[in-house]
């Protein structure tokens, strides 16, 4: 299998219900060890940050044509922590509830994401925001912009 590295990262201008975006960098390094680099973007109109974050991550897997060995680099701790701190398994086991009770957010996407993962071998690692990690810093400008072109189109 391929090995791909991926960071993501999630925007939103107004958290909740503001303009918003995600930004995403895939790379793979091939058998002749030149790196080829992706990069993917989208805004949306009125979303919140854990939904972008979590849409970096959808949309990234998602590009991936065949399974691969995939390392992926996110700020979001709701996203790496849901994976291994095994909430996840939590959520599905007690029907998409938190140890609350209450319903957890956004089941929609977290379905979707399992879904996206489910043919790759994926390992969730979490980086600090802003802390001078070059691809983070340009999955934020990715996010970011897509989120203020939405923002100027509303």
């Amino acid at each position: 299998m391929n090995k791909v590295t991926i960071y993501t990262d999630g925007a939103a201008r107004g958290n909740p219900d503001g303009p918003g975006g995600y930004g995403a960098v895939l790379q793979f390094v091939d058998r002749n060890g030149t790196l080829h680099e992706r990069e993917l973007s989208q805004g949306y109109a009125k979303t919140t940050n854990n939904r972008m974050e979590l849409m970096a991550v959808i949309a990234a897997l998602e590009a991936l044509t065949r399974p691969c060995v995939v390392e992926l680099f996110s700020d979001s701790k709701y996203v790496v922590d849901a994976f291994n701190e095994h909430w996840i398994d939590r959520w599905i086991r007690t029907g998409w509830k938190k140890a609350d009770k209450t319903p957890v957010l956004n089941v929609d996407l977290w379905q979707r994401l399992l879904a996206a993962k489910e043919k790759h071998d994926v390992t969730f690692r979490w980086v600090r925001g802003h802390a001078g990690n070059a691809v983070n810093e340009r999955c934020d400008k990715l996010a970011t912009a897509a989120a203020d072109a939405v923002a100027q189109d509303v």
